[in-house]
């Protein structure tokens, strides 16, 4: 943080101040308008020659806008020569900020509103405040500015300020003002904290320096003195409110540069507490103070050039005070400092990495700062609470200090490097947090920890048992993450720390995701999850090997990051780092097992048809035994559940206990127990007893109609809803039935209509018309020439519809069908993809399955989601002659996986390679054609 001191050179003031101009590259500081005296005089030339006050506003103007368009061209252009560090920049848009200012301020005072003989009144001081008063700014921060007045607002002093704004206005800049006595900045500064800190941070420009001085004194000795630890005290509390507002987490998704968790206000907070406290006027000052260590301060410097870069980034990049690094702006701030894809990642992805490191850094930095402070300046009764609770003994070498666990003797702490992972040990065990100090003395001895001590069985035995012992590790993890513990104690791990993954479906870094999961095991250790994950409670109830679980948990995205599939290579890492940890031999196995398919029950519920008996067998046959079965099954659930709020829903925990059933009694009972004909008569004799209230003649009717797939791939609720729509339709009719199933999470839309070819396309083309999302979906054509196609839609929230939704979307639908929409040309204005997703990249995957079932090709493709996707693909294939028995959508994000069970015009599967690539290439031409509208191409 550059900080020039109270006065800088102007008229009145002290000609030895520091000006934030000096030391600025020439091709900027060389520039005619930092010569105050000499541009002053070219203004006024220009004024005097113009005329009535309009026109000489307007010549003053001009001369304005051309230097400072001419300096803001220089410091761009400097600014790319050194992208990732903004420091110079950032004083440069002060200082010209600075001599605009004065320069503004002599013309007023000298040429449109001179004075003879000024009173004692006619004094006026203009002093920058807020950021501006740091003399830091980005290309498009507001001017703030003080106009402080002796007393009352004379005449003169009103015509100065409102000149002054109206030339600043016309210049396009963006000013916040105040008219202040030094009595009122008093009186304002007790009573407000906003208007307190600015003025903390003031800086005198131009005008009466005395005016300045008095207030700097006024300000110190009336105020600032006595009032430390309540100003301490609001600063903390405006923190806290901000990060909320921010959401909460140091990991969003799309940061906040200025207000979020980890970012410049953090660090700002850090130097106004510094100040206000101790007087010092630059960051580097709170060393002395001993509130920070050199090498913490070296970070906190680090981290403040790299954020005001980034910011400095999206105001040039957006032309406007964007502080917001949303997706669309993050790929152009990474090319602009001069990230490049590597090592199978993006370069918006190094770049991302990078943030949330210098993120994490100022996280630890604000911790060690205000813990220093509290021991200081905290308000007694404050300190008071860690006394009153009820105190759990320490063990040897540690002890209880405000109510935080600290190291009692550092060296003798240190000469056994274990102590390093006891202390995180012993803060799970007696329930306290751990002080900044002993983080301090842990963060830097990290160099100790070395392949001796990752080798020790007591060091893996303390490890294991912060994972499983305390019942809350995910606390312990995470601040051995934040503290760089963790990737000392596994180096495989580092990589993974704070790395970005490129889309909207993860929410957070890697590494947090990790913890996450772990988290959500514990929880339902716990028993907090019992009624929304009954399958893992009861799976955990009735035992399974927790040390295999929570380790595989810990190694299951280990190998992300690099070219090769991160299952395999995490397998392959977690074969090397589980026997470690101290798991046995066929411990070691089962990990690596469940790391090398973490992904495969997700993959098998949400890409597959569960009703098709080849998927659960072709599951059963890789899965082998229940135990690894239900191992699995809890690792996929914390896993899905890991990866952000609203994840996990009803949907996927229904097509995760179906598989599970199914799989587990296929383990039991032989995989021959799997087969259709069983299934079969089973919904047979279920929908015969759903309908016990028909005539005979009309059952038999019913359950004759259908082949057999129909019987395998609906649940006897949907049956009886089809018999329902099919009893004694017309050849002509349409039915339709919407209602909605909460066991899925989603509406359900089933319809009855005479067969024709395009008619899933048809069905999926009036969906998409009323943004209903497709989630699932079967159609079956009946024995007497009816289609039965039932859709399992959500809304655009991932929500069920509102019941009083669903007249429309019917309506909707009816049209569509009836051809008075047609959704094709409908379609062509509602399909698009937001501006803030554009830039995501998911190349299209396209696979051909013979294997998967018995009687059907699937055909996957892995592609970029948009709200005609699913219309455009099956139109596709309905052209071509492909009949579509039934989809499978699986959405992460703004990617999805539509996996279609299909077959040929003659009823065979799609054997021929030929005929395999040239239904690829159009569904890749639909995909291409399909996204270059979407994006208004």
């Amino acid at each position: 943080m550059i900080l020039p001191r109270e006065a800088s050179v102007a008229r009145d003031s002290d000609p030895a101040a520091i000006e934030p101009q000096v030391g600025l590259p020439a091709a900027i500081g060389d520039h005619p308008i930092f010569d105050t005296a000499s541009f002053a005089g070219r203004l006024a030339a220009a004024a005097t020659a113009a005329g009535d006050s309009r026109a000489q506003r307007a010549a003053i103007v001009h001369e304005l806008a051309e230097a400072r368009r001419s300096v803001l061209d220089a410091v761009a252009a400097d600014f790319s020569t050194h992208p990732r560090a903004a420091s110079i920049s950032v004083r440069a848009y002060a200082a010209l900020t600075d001599a605009i200012v004065r320069a503004v301020y002599s013309v007023v005072t000298d040429v449109l509103h001179p004075r003879a003989n000024p009173t004692e009144a006619e004094h006026i001081a203009v002093m920058a405040v807020g950021g501006y008063g740091r003399a830091e700014m980005a290309p498009q921060s507001d001017v703030d500015l003080l106009f402080l007045t002796p007393w009352k607002v004379t005449a003169w002093a009103e015509s100065v300020i409102e000149s002054m704004l109206y030339i600043l206005w016309d210049l396009r800049l963006k000013v916040g003002h105040s008219s202040r006595t030094v009595k009122d900045c008093l009186r304002l500064g007790r009573e407000d904290y906003t208007i307190r800190t600015a003025l903390l941070e003031r800086r005198f420009i131009a005008g009466h320096q005395p005016l300045a001085a008095e207030l700097r004194l006024k300000l110190r000795n009336e105020l600032f003195k006595s009032t430390g630890a309540e100003f301490i005290e609001a600063k903390l509390t405006e923190r806290a409110e901000r990060h909320k507002r921010q959401g909460g987490q140091r990991y969003v998704l799309e940061p906040n540069v200025k207000e979020g968790k980890g970012g410049l206000r953090d660090l700002q907070t850090l130097y106004w507490i510094g100040k206000y406290i101790h007087g010092v006027r630059q960051s580097a000052e709170l060393v002395d103070q001993g509130l920070l260590r050199r090498e913490e301060y070296d970070n906190f410097a680090a981290a403040e050039d790299f954020l005001w870069a980034v910011r400095c980034h999206l105001h040039l990049i957006t032309n406007r005070a964007q502080d917001q690094l949303t997706f669309d702006l993050q790929v152009e701030v990474a090319r602009r400092m001069g990230y490049s894809d590597a090592g199978g990642r993006r370069a918006v992805e190094h770049f991302m990495q990078d943030y949330f490191r210098h993120a994490t850094h100022v996280g630890e930095l604000t911790r060690v700062f205000l813990t220093a402070l509290e021991a200081r300046h905290v308000k007694r009764e404050a300190m008071l609470a860690g006394f009153l609770r009820r105190r759990r003994k320490t063990r040897e070498g540690f002890r209880i200090e405000r109510g935080r666990i600290t190291i009692v003797d550092e060296k003798a702490f240190l000469k056994d490097k274990l102590n390093l992972l006891r202390l995180f040990e012993e803060g799970l065990r007696t329930g306290y947090l751990i002080h900044p100090d002993a983080m301090r003395i842990v963060t830097a001895h990290l160099d100790t920890i070395d392949d001796e001590m990752r080798e020790d069985r007591e060091a893996t035995r303390i490890f294991l048992d912060l994972l499983l012992k305390h019942g809350n590790p995910e606390r312990a993890l995470r601040r051995m993450n934040e503290l760089g513990v963790l990737s000392a104690f596994i180096p495989e791990f580092e990589p993974i720390v704070a790395m970005m993954q490129f889309n909207v479906y993860h929410h957070y870094t890697v590494d947090e995701h990790t913890i996450q999961t772990i988290s959500t095991l514990a929880q339902i250790e716990r028993k907090e999850l019992i009624e929304e994950l009954p399958l893992s409670s009861s799976i955990l109830d009735a035992g399974v090997n927790r040390r295999v679980l929570y380790v595989a948990l810990l190694l299951h995205d280990i190998g992300k990051g690099r070219p090769e599939d991160h299952s395999i290579l995490g397998a392959q890492i977690a074969r090397k780092v589980a026997p470690r940890l101290g798991l046995n031999a066929e411990e070691c196995e089962t990990v690596e097992w469940l790391v090398r398919y973490h992904l495969f029950m997700s993959d098998m519920a949400q890409k597959r048809d569960l009703s098709d008996p080849r998927t659960v067998r072709d599951f059963a046959k890789v899965v082998k035994t229940k135990k690894r079965l239900d191992l699995l099954t809890v690792l996929t659930v914390c896993d899905i559940r890991g990866v952000g709020p609203n994840t996990w829903n009803n949907w996927k925990a229904m097509l995760l206990r179906r598989l599970h059933a199914d799989t587990s009694d296929a383990l039991e009972a032989g995989l021959e127990t799997l087969n259709m004909s069983k299934r079969q008569d089973e919904s047979k004799r279920a929908l015969r007893e759903r309908l016990a209230d028909w005539d005979t003649k009309d059952v038999r009717r019913e359950t004759a109609r259908h082949y057999d797939p129909y019987w395998q791939g609906l649940s006897t609720d949907t049956q009886v809803v089809f018999a329902n729509l099919l009893k004694d339709i017309p050849d002509d009719a349409i039915r339709i039935d919407i209602k909605p199933d909460p066991d899925h999470d989603a509406t359900r839309a089933c319809f009855a209509l005479g067969d024709h070819p395009g008619i899933f396309s048809r069905l999926a083309g009036a969906l998409a018309l009323v943004g209903a999302n497709v989630v699932d979906a079967r159609t079956y054509t009946s024995k007497d020439g009816y289609a039965t196609a039932v859709f399992w839609v959500q809304d655009a929230e991932g929500h069920p519809y509102e019941t009083d939704r669903l007249p429309r979307l019917r309506a909707m639908i009816e049209k569509t069908l009836k051809g008075e929409v047609v959704a094709r040309e409908a379609l062509k204005d509602r399909d698009k993809i937001k501006k803030r997703e554009r830039q995501f990249q998911f190349p299209t995957h396209i696979t051909f399955d013979n294997e998967g079932s018995e009687i059907y090709t699937i055909i996957e493709v892995d592609t970029r989601d948009r709200p005609g996707l699913l219309y455009d693909l099956t139109r596709t294939l309905a052209a071509n002659n492909i009949y579509i028995a039934s989809a499978v959508i699986a959405t992460y994000g703004a990617q999805v996986v539509d996996s279609f069970y299909v077959k040929d015009m003659f009823g065979l599967k799609l054997h021929t390679r030929s005929k395999q690539e040239a239904l690829e290439r159009k569904l890749r031409t639909a995909i291409t054609e399909g996204a270059e509208r979407a994006r208004g191409e």
